[in-house]
C-alpha cells in the first residue's frame, strides 16, 4: 500500500501536467517576447511611428471616397490632337508611287514618236524612301525630300520643278505602302498587329479593336501609348468612359496593353475554412466597382463566434485633398498619400447600407476585430478543461488510496 505522501505527490504531478498542457490561451504563433528575445540584434526606435487618420463611414465619407476612386483613374494628358486633323505624312521606308501627266506629246515623258501610246501619263517605278528621306524623279535635278511631308505637298514641288521641261505637267504622288508610319498594337490583346496609318486617321479604340480587343477585363487593363520616345499611360476604363481619352493616334505610335490584376485582403475574425477552393485571405476583383459588403461576402463574411461586428476597419492611403474635404487637419502630414482607416459598424442596419455603397480599391485591406467575448470564451474553455483535468486527477487520487 502506498503512503499518503506518495499519493499527494502523484496527484500534484498529474494536475501540474494537465495545467501545463492546456493552461495557455490558444495563439497562432510565438509571443512578441519570444520573437524579440531570440533576436541576435535589435533595431527599433519607438519614436518612429506611422501617423494615420481614422474616419467613421457615413454618407458624406462614402460619397467623397467614391468620387475620389472615380477621379483617380489614370488618364492621358498632354497628347493633344494629332492625326485626326491632318493628312498622314510620308515616313522613312515608305514605298511611294509618282505619276506624271503631260498636256500633249512632245515632252520628255510623252515623246511624239510614240503613236501607240493611248494615254497622256507615265508611271514612274515605285520607290522606297531612302535613309535620307528622299526619292528621285526623272528630269528633276537633285533628290526630292519627302519625309515628314504630305503626298500633296511633294506632288506640288515635283510639278513646279518639271514645268521647265515637261508640257503643262501635273503630278500625283501616292503612298503605296506605309512602313515608317505604321501603328503597332501588342501586349494583352487578342492578336498583336501592325498596320498602316489611314489617311483619315484612327483613334485608340479603333486600333485596339483591330488587334482583337483586350484579353483581360477592362477594369484590369492598362494602356501604354508610346509616342516620340515618351510613354503615356491610362486605364482602359478611362478610354471607354471618356470620349476625350479615345485619342487620335499618330504615325509611328506603339500601343501596349497590360493586364494588372486588382486585389484586396481580408484579415481578422472572418469565417474559417475554404473560400473559393483555397484557404485564402487575398481576393481578386470580380467587377469594376466592388462594394465592401461584396468583398466581405466573398471572404466568407464575419465569424459569428469571434467577430466584433461594430468594429470593422478598412485600411488604405488617401490624398490630403480628400481628407481636407471631410474636415481632417492634414497639416502635420507631409506626404502625398496619408494612411487612413475607415471604421464600419455592422451591428447597425445603417452600416450595411453604407458598406454596400462604399467602393473598394486595389490593395485595400479589411480587418475584422475580435470581440472581447471571444477572449472570455477562451479563458472559460481553459478553466473548464483544467477543472475536468483536476477532477480526473482527484478520481485518480481516490484510486491510489
Amino acid at each position: 500500500m502506498q503512503s499518503k505522501s506518495m499519493r499527494k505527490l502523484a496527484l500534484a504531478a498529474m494536475v501540474s501536467a494537465s495545467l501545463a498542457g492546456c493552461g495557455a490561451i490558444p495563439k497562432d504563433g510565438p509571443r512578441a517576447g519570444a520573437v524579440t528575445g531570440g533576436a541576435t540584434a535589435l533595431v527599433a526606435d519607438p519614436s518612429e511611428k506611422i501617423d494615420y487618420v481614422q474616419v467613421d463611414l457615413n454618407a458624406e465619407t462614402v460619397k467623397a471616397a467614391n468620387k475620389f476612386s472615380y477621379d483617380s483613374v489614370r488618364r492621358f494628358s498632354g497628347l493633344g490632337k494629332v492625326a485626326a486633323d491632318r493628312d498622314v505624312s510620308i515616313g522613312y521606308g515608305d514605298v511611294v508611287s509618282v505619276t506624271v501627266f503631260e498636256a500633249e506629246s512632245g515632252g520628255p515623258f510623252l515623246p511624239k514618236d510614240s503613236p501607240t501610246r493611248s494615254n497622256n501619263y507615265v508611271q514612274i517605278p515605285n520607290q522606297q524612301v531612302d535613309r535620307d528621306g528622299n526619292i528621285n524623279v526623272p528630269y528633276v535635278q537633285g533628290a526630292v525630300r519627302v519625309v515628314g511631308r504630305t503626298p500633296k505637298a511633294v506632288a506640288a514641288e515635283i510639278t513646279s520643278k518639271l514645268k521647265q521641261r515637261a508640257i503643262d505637267p501635273q503630278v500625283v504622288v501616292t503612298v503605296v505602302e506605309h512602313r515608317g508610319n505604321a501603328i503597332s498594337v501588342l501586349g494583352d490583346v487578342g492578336s498583336a498587329t501592325r498596320f498602316s496609318m489611314d489617311p483619315g486617321g484612327i483613334r485608340l479604340s479603333g486600333a485596339i479593336a483591330r488587334a482583337g480587343g483586350p484579353k483581360s477585363p477592362g477594369y484590369e487593363t492598362v494602356v501604354n501609348l508610346q509616342r516620340n520616345g515618351v510613354a503615356h499611360m491610362a486605364d482602359f476604363q478611362a478610354v471607354v468612359r471618356d470620349p476625350g481619352q479615345d485619342v487620335p493616334l499618330a504615325p509611328g505610335d506603339v500601343v501596349y496593353l497590360s493586364h494588372v490584376p486588382k486585389f484586396y485582403m481580408v484579415l481578422g475574425s472572418t469565417s474559417p475554412g475554404v473560400v473559393g477552393g483555397v484557404n485564402n485571405r487575398r481576393f481578386t476583383f470580380e467587377l469594376e466597382n466592388m462594394s465592401m459588403t461584396e468583398a466581405l461576402a466573398k471572404a466568407g463574411w464575419l465569424d459569428t463566434t469571434r467577430a466584433n461586428a461594430g468594429e470593422v476597419f478598412l485600411f488604405r492611403f488617401e490624398k490630403p485633398a480628400l481628407l481636407s474635404s471631410l474636415g481632417v487637419d492634414v497639416s502635420r502630414f507631409k506626404s502625398d498619400l496619408i494612411p487612413t482607416v475607415y471604421r464600419v459598424d455592422f451591428s447597425s442596419a445603417e452600416g450595411f447600407y453604407l458598406a454596400n455603397l462604399y467602393n473598394m480599391r486595389n490593395r485595400d485591406v479589411i480587418f475584422v476585430s475580435e470581440s472581447i467575448h471571444s477572449d472570455i470564451q477562451k479563458v472559460l474553455s481553459i478553466v473548464a478543461l483544467s477543472s475536468y483535468s483536476v477532477l480526473n486527477a482527484s478520481e485518480a487520487a481516490n484510486y491510489l488510496r
